[in-house]
């Protein structure tokens, strides 16, 4: 029966999905090969073939973070900063996919280091986890204590946990990235959930924008934001998962 009600609940959501983003698609592809022909109409002395080759060398090319400006190329996403916000994206197993080793050595160290740092990233969570949950519980016992309150106690911090935890991880972040990216709010709120769910779409990266300049300490503020951020949510979904069972 859970079985089946699993496959269903993923054909529902493929269905759904399926209504929703397929028309954007098929639009986006009718509105690249106008735009293909286009090109090549008007430009002459260009070969079919030749543009093809370009094409994808600048898709591989953006795929390992390198994108024209001018007559140059941006580097830096494999800088010290860049770097340790890989470090946390394959260890927390988010893997938003738009980076990646592109050589032997590089694919060799990432399986090793993924293979002791995500046993130690969830050791990490689950220790940041239960200290969440004892400073949840430490207040619901000062309270009745103070207030001679029990079960309401209980419900009051946890209530205000789950609202705190909604600003902090959720609801206020979407207002840096739209500062610091230029995203809409929405998608800030979609990028924060898709992190910290481990989902890790790729569509949306922070620090990846080749026309804007970003301070120093963002990406490591971010990492802090994902580490603390995934615990509490882990809480959350532990929460639904006691409530399904």
């Amino acid at each position: 029966v859970l079985l089946l009600a699993y496959v269903g609940y993923v054909g529902l959501g493929a269905g759904v999905l399926q209504a929703l983003e397929r028309p954007a698609e098929v639009q986006a592809a009718q509105h690249l090969l106008q735009q293909h022909w286009e090109l090549l109409a008007n430009h002459t002395c260009l070969q079919g073939p030749a543009l093809q080759r370009l094409i994808e060398g600048i898709i591989q090319a953006y795929k390992s973070g390198i994108t024209l400006q001018g007559n140059t190329t941006s580097l830096g996403r494999w800088d010290f900063s860049g770097s340790f916000f890989f470090s946390i994206s394959a260890i927390t197993t988010i893997g938003y996919g738009n980076l990646s080793p592109s050589t032997v050595a590089g694919r060799i160290f990432c399986i090793l280091f993924a293979l002791f740092g995500i046993p130690l990233n969830l050791v990490l969570l689950n220790e940041i986890g239960q200290l969440m949950l004892l400073g949840v519980q430490h207040c619901a016992r000062c309270l009745e204590e103070v207030f001679h309150w029990q079960k309401k106690a209980s419900l009051l911090i946890k209530t205000c946990a789950l609202v705190t935890g909604l600003l902090l991880f959720l609801l206020l972040p979407p207002l840096l990235f739209s500062d610091k990216e230029g995203w809409s709010y929405e998608e800030g709120f979609y990028y924060s959930f898709i992190t910290l769910s481990t989902i890790g779409f790729g569509d949306y990266v922070i620090g990846m924008n080749p026309d804007r300049t970003y301070p120093g300490w963002y990406k490591n503020v971010i990492s802090l934001w994902i580490l603390f951020g995934m615990a509490w949510l882990a809480l959350v979904i532990k929460f639904c998962i006691n409530f399904l069972e």
